[in-house]
C-alpha cells in the first residue's frame, strides 16, 4: 500500500490550489501570532499598572508569558508543518518549518 506522501497530486490539484492553501495557512499563522502579541501587550499594560505601588528596590517577578505564548505558537506551527509534509505539500510544509524555526529562536531569545 503506497504512502500518502508518495502519491502524486491529482490532475485537479493545481498550483492555484496549492497557492491558496499556502496563503490560508500563512494568514492563520499571522492571526495566531497577532493574538499572542495582543495578549502579551494587554498583560504588560496590566503589569505596569500593578507595579506602580512598588519601591525601586523590589525586583519584579519573572514573566513566563512570552516564553509560553511564543513557544506554544511555535509548537502549533511545527505540527502544522509536519502534517502538511505528510500529506504531500512539501513547499508549504517547508515554509511552515521556516516560520516554526523563527518562532523557536524568538522563544529562546525571550527566555528570562
Amino acid at each position: 500500500m503506497p504512502e500518502v506522501a508518495d502519491k502524486k497530486p491529482s490532475g485537479g490539484e493545481s498550483a492555484l490550489t496549492a497557492g491558496c492553501l499556502l496563503f490560508l495557512v500563512l494568514v492563520a499563522d499571522v492571526a495566531a501570532g497577532l493574538l499572542v502579541v495582543i495578549g502579551l501587550a494587554v498583560r504588560g499594560l496590566g503589569r505596569m499598572d500593578a507595579g506602580s505601588g512598588r519601591t525601586a528596590t523590589s525586583v519584579p517577578p519573572v514573566d513566563w508569558a512570552p516564553v509560553l505564548g511564543f513557544g506554544s505558537l511555535a509548537l502549533v506551527v511545527g505540527v502544522t508543518a509536519v502534517v502538511l509534509l505528510r500529506i504531500g505539500h512539501r513547499v508549504i510544509g517547508a515554509v511552515q518549518l521556516t516560520v516554526c524555526a523563527f518562532l523557536a529562536v524568538h522563544t529562546l531569545w525571550s527566555w528570562p
